[in-house]
């Protein structure tokens, strides 16, 4: 296992995000569904424009560096910029990502212990999380951490609909 670092970006760090965002996302996600729909998401959501607003908002993205190269990242979401829920008392993880490279140095696990330690921070009452319902691994991953299933809600991929299972996790009991 490697060591890395976990680091705050700042809008300085755009570029890089960008790419990492577009590497990770296209990896987890290219081989179960269509080159145009791929590229939909990927040129509508991880927009330099789109990024730069998020960063500017109540969005707070982590980079995961192993030895100077970026290995993944984490977006959690506060207040009005949460994707749906929008409750006071919850945070929102809209994005953990790890290049499949840097999947077993516990780059996951670091990441969604610093959500949780910045929901407490925030005295939320609770974290939640859209999950594909086909990305299993990532489901396992979320419910050994705690996380239950609340709901389900629709996601857009380009042009297909999926559905996301919604997960959260009881920031009070821990």
């Amino acid at each position: 296992m490697k060591s890395f670092i976990i680091q705050k970006i700042s809008a300085n760090d755009l570029y890089e995000l960008q790419k990492i965002s577009k590497q990770t996302f296209y990896e987890t996600f290219s081989q179960k569904n269509s080159e145009d729909n791929m590229q939909k998401y990927l040129d509508k959501n991880f927009s330099i424009s789109k990024l730069t607003d998020e960063i500017l908002g109540n969005s707070k993205f982590y980079f995961a560096i192993i030895n100077g190269t970026i290995a993944g990242y984490l977006k959690i979401n506060f207040e009005n910029s949460q994707t749906e829920l929008k409750y006071k008392n919850s945070v929102e993880i809209e994005r953990i990502y790890v290049l499949k490279k840097f999947q077993k140095n516990k780059i996951g696990q670091s990441l969604i212990d610093l959500a949780i330690k910045l929901g407490k921070r925030e005295n939320a009452e609770f974290l939640w999380l859209g999950v594909w319902e086909d990305n299993l691994n990532a489901i396992n991953f979320y419910k050994k951490n705690g996380f239950a299933e609340f709901d389900k809600h629709i996601f857009l991929l380009g042009e297909e609909k999926q559905t996301d299972i919604m997960m959260k996790l009881n920031l009070k009991s821990l």
